[in-house]
């Protein structure tokens, strides 16, 4: 039987990598190498796998609504040691198709790059940002029935993420995500 790791056996420090998967299969990827971490004891060299995804509102249908996104749909990010177990391990794991990277040598992404992405990650979800407009401020609406007029903001509702501005002299209460400061 393989041997997990050992010193001789580490190519690399721990790092962050990107496995490229089938379309739609991140989610599935991601359960997988978390059970085979967890069953085969693994821990030791992967110590996170990530969906790289964020928080977005849309505005569909007359309502707002928060729906999550891929950052990078068909990849992955693995924080982990590379050895030729946990390579082999992660490589056949259903729905991975590789590493980003030379075939036998995945190439770590630079901490800048795991950086900007966590990051990213961690930044705080649409809802819970500052609206980012004050009474009397002009704006643009930018979608709905008066998209590309004017307004003027005279109220704001911090907790429903409502504006209620001035159209041509008719107040219009709007979503926030249909409005642009200008």
């Amino acid at each position: 039987m393989e041997q997990k790791a050992n010193d001789s056996d580490r190519k690399t420090k721990r790092a962050w990598y990107v496995i490229h998967t089938y379309s739609g299969y991140e989610n599935k990827v991601k359960a997988n190498l978390d059970k085979k971490v967890v069953a085969q004891d693994l821990g030791d060299v992967i110590f996170d796998v990530v969906v790289p995804m964020r928080m977005e509102s849309e505005f569909k249908d007359g309502k707002r609504r928060t729906v999550q996104r891929k950052i990078f749909p068909g990849y992955v990010m693995i924080d982990m040691i590379v050895n030729n177990y946990s390579w082999f391990v992660v490589r056949n794991t259903q729905g991975v198709t590789g590493f980003v990277g030379a075939e036998k040598e995945p190439i770590p992404l630079t901490k800048e790059e795991a950086e900007r992405v966590l990051i990213e990650l961690s930044e705080s979800r649409p809802e819970d940002a500052p609206i980012g407009f004050e009474i009397n401020d002009r704006v643009r609406i930018i979608s709905g029935l008066f998209e590309n007029r004017v307004a003027i903001v005279k109220s704001i509702d911090n907790e429903r993420r409502r504006v209620k501005v001035l159209v041509e002299n008719a107040p219009v209460d709007l979503d926030v995500s249909q409005l642009e400061k200008m």
